[in-house]
């Protein structure tokens, strides 16, 4: 396949992350040639969603750490006297400490197959979740496809094969444009009904779940290697609006913010109306926190009030306030989020008026997640790419840089059926560089938790919640855990079920750093170990830990060797949102095309004028048009908890 690829690019782009697919777009849609190559069979790499079998081959992979196979093993030979390779790495050393658990009925799943899986094919196209409402105009609620994937869905179907190694990139060739990847987006849409909001008398006890059971739901698992959500007035939400990419993917509101205080788990009134509907608050306190959260709006406009404690931390700040402990409490992890020792009082009044800019402009917490998983987002900036024109090639290694003796900058890769590509720019995601790139590199590293469970962890009236929850660290030198917890309305997980993502700095093996907060807030007893106590907890069913690289905030200048026109993108970072990846690639992209608008809006197809002599597209072979979905009724809205997103507010 690879013989059919074209030799010249204007950009090369090597990785199929999120900065990664964001830089590959915003080229494509300036009018750049570009390639967009990964070495692995799904897209994302770490920002990947997986299904259930999915998971597990990933799990394997990655305990096993097995090298990859060289086609290519004379490569070298192809290099010039007048030409440098820089070799880049041939396995992803980012994940370490890998340990997975079954807690669940250890029932054999021996010869149990994923419900309605194709094995073994690769396969193209992404399902549009009904239901829910895209962001962007509400006009626009369409699931659009490149044509290359339109002639693909004829032929396909989307499912990955049981062993989790399927998606668009298993034998994925020249020309083969993202959809959902492989596993990223794998669960099938729920049957009408399916994930409709239990009814009020449902029954209190949770259904008993069998491993045998997840193993053949697995195609309703979307699980995410990096756990974020979208802040409503973030760089990513502003992007995908500005670029029209939300029309690829479609979000659910998190529906409530909670605070782990005391033993317990309660909900923090986030709102104006929540706070006076609080039962939780005396009205003393109301009063003191809406007092406190108005100044937080305009902090600037009064810098005496803060101006003494610029040096203090933001903990030290508040007990300054006339707040109660409570308040303290809710106000430092679950609303500004921020560290209790090392966060300074800037840090945390800008991170309160962040969190509060971003309430009600679609819902009532700050916060979207995208359906079927974060590992949607980086597919959504691939299918634009690919839409204009933008080359698709997954399982495809790329074996080293070229570079020019004479001039020092990149002019090629050969990939692994050494085939030299040339092009002006490069784009590599970091965890491709060799170790002797990354000598003098000091990465951070993040702690990462999969839990599935088989109940909220508090639980309401309705089922169906996306929640957020921060508790604080548990001992002297720990870092704060954010928990964030899906319903089976998000597509992530199977019916009675829930998914819980943890997430922290690292200080130990991941499991050393979750485990005690797993413990705190979740039964991991099998169930004829469970005492009473542990009842009232919701039982962990299965569980993953691992450390994942953080290679965010490095400087390109502590990678040695590296030309000019070479950059590196980094992995995803340990913060809820996804700033820092939007800022990072708008400026890569920047300094390669300055006088380019990042990322700017497509033009209608209304608007588009065709020269005489060119072929309309309905007179072409090709169908390049949108395929319109059903219009979302407002009872499915209310049911599903979609988040109606319009461009203006």
């Amino acid at each position: 396949m690879a013989d059919n690829l074209p030799t010249e690019f204007d950009v090369v782009v090597v990785g199929t992350g999120l900065p990664e697919s964001i830089i590959a777009a915003a080229c494509a849609r300036s009018g750049q040639r570009v390639l967009h190559v990964d070495s692995r069979n799904y897209y994302g790499g770490n920002w990947a969603s997986f299904s259930f079998s999915g998971l597990l081959s990933w799990i394997k992979e990655n305990q096993q750490k097995t090298d990859l196979s060289d086609e290519c093993e004379d490569w070298r030979k192809l290099i010039l006297e007048d030409e440098v390779a820089i070799p880049l790495s041939r396995k992803d050393k980012t994940i370490q400490h890998v340990e997975d658990f079954c807690f669940c009925d250890p029932d054999s799943a021996e010869g149990v197959e994923e419900a309605g899986a194709l094995p073994k094919l690769p396969v193209f196209g992404a399902p549009a979740a009904q239901g829910e409402n895209s962001l962007g105009s509400e006009k626009e609620n369409a699931a659009v496809e490149s044509p290359a994937e339109e002639a693909q869905s004829a032929e396909a179907a989307r499912a990955p094969g049981a062993e989790g190694a399927a998606g668009a990139g298993a034998g994925a060739g020249p020309g083969a444009a993202p959809g959902g990847g492989a596993a990223p987006s794998a669960a099938a849409p729920q049957p009408p009904g399916t994930e409709a909001a239990p009814s009020g008398n449902a029954a209190q006890e949770p259904k008993k779940i069998t491993y045998s059971q997840i193993v053949r739901e697995g195609r309703r698992f979307n699980i995410d290697l990096v756990s974020k959500l979208l802040y409503s007035r973030g760089l990513l939400i502003d992007l995908l609006i500005k670029s029209n990419v939300s029309r690829y993917a479609e979000f659910k509101n998190a529906t409530r913010v909670l605070a782990f205080r005391e033993e317990k788990v309660e909900q923090v009134p986030c709102s104006r109306a929540d706070v006076f509907n609080s039962r939780q608050l005396t009205m003393v306190e109301k009063r003191m926190l809406m007092k406190f959260l108005t100044f937080c709006l305009d902090y600037e406009q009064h810098p005496e009030e803060y101006q003494a404690y610029e040096h203090s931390t933001f903990a030290q700040f508040l007990q300054t306030r006339k707040l109660t402990p409570s308040l303290q409490h809710f106000i430092l992890h679950s609303i500004a989020m921020v560290s209790e020792t090392e966060s300074s009082t800037l840090e945390g009044l800008e991170a309160t008026k962040k969190f509060l800019q971003c309430l009600g402009r679609y819902g009532n917490t700050p916060f979207l997640f995208p359906l079927y998983g974060q590992g949607e987002i980086p597919q959504c900036f691939c299918r634009l790419c690919a839409v204009f024109g933008g080359i698709y090639c997954l399982r495809h290694a790329v074996r080293c840089l070229v570079l020019d003796r004479a001039s020092g900058r990149c002019k090629a890769i050969v990939d692994h059926f050494g085939q030299r590509i040339s092009a002006n720019y490069f784009i590599v995601e970091d965890s491709y560089l060799s170790e002797s790139t990354c000598t003098n590199v000091c990465y951070r590293q993040i702690s990462r938790a999969v839990l599935i469970t088989d109940q909220s962890v508090l639980n309401t009236d309705s089922e169906q919640q996306v929640s957020v929850l921060t508790v604080p660290p548990l001992a002297l030198g720990r870092a704060a855990v954010c928990a964030i917890e899906l319903c089976s309305s998000t597509m992530t997980c199977m019916k009675d079920t829930y998914l819980v993502h943890l997430t922290c700095p690292s200080t130990k093996t991941a499991r050393e750093d979750l485990e005690p907060v797993v413990q705190k807030l979740f039964n991991l007893n099998t169930e004829k170990e469970t005492e009473n106590e542990e009842l009232e907890k919701p039982r962990v069913l299965w569980a993953v830990y691992f450390n994942m690289r953080d290679s965010s905030g490095v400087e390109k200048s502590s990678y040695a060797g590296l030309p000019s026109n070479v950059y590196v993108c980094s992995g995803p970072d340990s913060a809820l949102g996804n700033d820092c990846a939007v800022k990072q690639a708008e400026a890569i992209f920047r300094e390669m095309f300055p006088a380019e608008e990042f990322c700017p809006p497509p033009p209608n197809p209304e608007d588009i004028i065709y020269d005489e002599d060119e072929i309309e597209p309905e007179e072409s072979g090709v169908n390049n048009s949108p395929e319109t979905k059903p219009e979302t009724s407002a009872e499915e809205c209310s049911s599903g908890g979609g988040a109606a997103v319009t461009k203006e507010e």
